[in-house]
């Protein structure tokens, strides 16, 4: 089965699972699930509800800006969140709405396996590392068995703080570098298969 053919079975599915939360518009994702870098955030908002497309609004515009201005077209990565439909009044996702749709992130993840995960702001940061401080260990790149983490800023909370906006520009133009040397990063000294947890790549590489 392709990739594509394996996404749309895993969106069918959720529009039929009448157990996760909340009943607003299903925002499964988009863009090529081939291009290595998966981009992650936490829920849509008012405007992804709407156009049924993640990352549109106003915070949406500046990531897809970044990813073009690196080089990269937006149909070029995959982007989705963790909680695919939109809490009321754009709130953060309640603790047990992620726990809903975690499985389905899972299993959305292992189709795409991709070679870098992006996660935008701590509740995606947290899915994969659940020690990690947004503000300590943004811009920093961990390592598992299959993929880099590069957790970020989520972009709205940059808009919102010019600090963290330089922050998240300045990391951002680092994913090209990540991207081409995660073959060679993944390879070396390979972790056990039975770790689950993401170790930190050496610093001063990126």
């Amino acid at each position: 089965m392709d990739k594509a053919t394996g996404l749309q079975e895993l969106k069918d599915e959720m529009l039929a699972d009448r157990s996760l939360p909340l009943t607003t518009n299903l925002v499964f994702g988009e863009g090529d699930p081939d291009g290595g870098v998966l981009f992650i955030g936490e829920a849509p908002g008012q405007m992804e509800d709407q156009l049924v497309r993640p990352f549109v609004g106003r915070s949406g515009q500046l990531l897809r800006k970044n990813i073009r201005e690196v080089g990269w077209k937006e149909e070029e990565v995959y982007i989705t969140n963790i909680v695919k439909r939109r809490p009321p009044d754009n709130r953060d996702p309640l603790p047990d709405e992620i726990e809903a749709y975690k499985p389905y992130l899972e299993r959305q993840i292992e189709i795409i396996n991709p070679r870098v995960i992006v996660p935008l702001g701590r509740f995606s940061m947290n899915y994969f590392l659940p020690e990690a401080k947004i503000t300590r260990d943004q811009g920093k790149v961990f390592r598992s068995t299959r993929h880099l983490i590069v957790p970020m800023f989520h972009p709205a909370v940059a808009l919102r703080n010019p600090a963290y906006m330089k922050e998240f520009q300045d990391n951002f133009k680092k994913l090209p570098k990540v991207v081409a040397q995660a073959d060679k990063l993944l390879a070396e000294r390979p972790l056990k298969k039975s770790s689950a947890v993401y170790k930190p790549v050496q610093k001063g590489l990126f």
